[in-house]
């Protein structure tokens, strides 16, 4: 049997990080992409130890014919999309950027798809910041879409543009519209990470505060290296469909900052800051997903929840410190 060929673009980021650890477990031929794969770090690629066994390529999403070259070059069975701005505060930011790198990257690797005619199966990042504020409701698949950021209405084009090609060409692409998840591969920037350092270096005797905008948003939490396996199970099925990915439980950015600093046995309340400059102009109240078409179609069910993912990210960061 010939071995699979998957392009993860986006592989340098946590999702393309842990999606080609799983799918070099499975036995795959990987490559990933990047802007600039001679000078890009592959810090997460480093710190997963697989490297040496993924073919990296230079890619520019935004420009068709780097798109339309590199399907050639590496000729796929699976193209897995993860590439983009992936910050919803920096999209506020840096809209015309995120909207570019997010809408033209899917609509040219939809296109080239197309363009080849090659029997390539695609997986499309989505993201449950499409849905917006939809109050305490749990969103899945036929929820409208009412996006409040830049990188929400990005998401949202990306979303449609996959819909439009798997409806008019035939594709088979999918989006998979994924809730927060999180690991030790999250960069700093996200709120999750921050928290989780500020509570090792202030439980080790840091006399630093924690600065934080909003702490009554509710989000839905996952495991990351979980949720690539749904991404995965999305392109092994018979026909293409969308599917949200999520635990069904949310929790207040309160209880995740209590339950960091809970593990050092301290009171949260003595070293976190409420920062309003760091309020974002709009935001979701309550973010919740609800995974039952996963569950039911792909047998995929998440393991771990909010409690445990603090637990594992702060072991993570004390172990790289030893």
């Amino acid at each position: 049997m010939t071995q699979k060929k998957a392009l993860i673009c986006g592989v340098s980021g946590q999702d393309g990080s842990y999606l080609a650890k799983f799918l070099l477990n499975k036995g795959y031929l990987v490559c990933g992409t990047s802007r600039d794969a001679q000078m890009s770090p592959f810090k997460n690629l480093n710190y997963l130890g697989i490297r040496d066994q993924i073919k990296l390529e230079s890619v520019a999403l935004n420009d068709f014919r780097s798109v339309l070259q590199i399907l050639m070059k590496i000729e796929p069975d699976e193209i897995y999309n993860l590439a983009g701005q992936s910050s919803v505060g920096l999209s506020f930011q840096l809209p015309v950027e995120t909207l570019e790198s997010i809408a033209t990257g899917t609509l040219n690797l939809l296109e080239a798809i197309r363009f080849t005619g090659a029997p390539i199966k695609f997986y499309n990042a989505g993201s449950s910041e499409c849905f917006g504020d939809i109050g305490d409701c749990a969103a899945e698949e036929n929820t409208p879409f009412r996006p409040r950021s830049p990188y929400a209405v990005a998401k949202s084009t990306a979303f449609w543009q996959v819909a439009n090609y798997r409806e008019a060409y035939g594709l088979f692409a999918c989006s998979g519209i994924l809730f927060n998840h999180d690991s030790p591969l999250r960069p700093e920037r996200f709120v999750t990470q921050k928290i989780i350092s500020a509570a090792c270096q202030i439980g080790n005797g840091s006399p630093e505060k924690l600065q934080l905008g909003n702490i009554s948003i509710e989000r839905d939490w996952g495991w990351a290296p979980e949720y690539v396996e749904a991404m995965y199970l999305m392109l092994q099925q018979d026909n293409p469909s969308d599917y949200v990915i999520a635990t069904g439980s949310s929790y207040k950015l309160e209880d995740l900052v209590a339950e960091a600093f809970k593990y050092f046995n301290i009171d949260w309340q003595d070293h976190v800051i409420s920062d309003s400059s760091l309020l974002r102009p709009t935001d979701l109240a309550i973010s919740r997903g609800n995974p039952s078409k996963a569950k039911e179609i792909l047998g995929w069910q998440a393991q771990y929840k909010m409690p445990d993912i603090v637990k594992m990210m702060i072991e993570a960061k004390l172990n790289t410190k030893k």
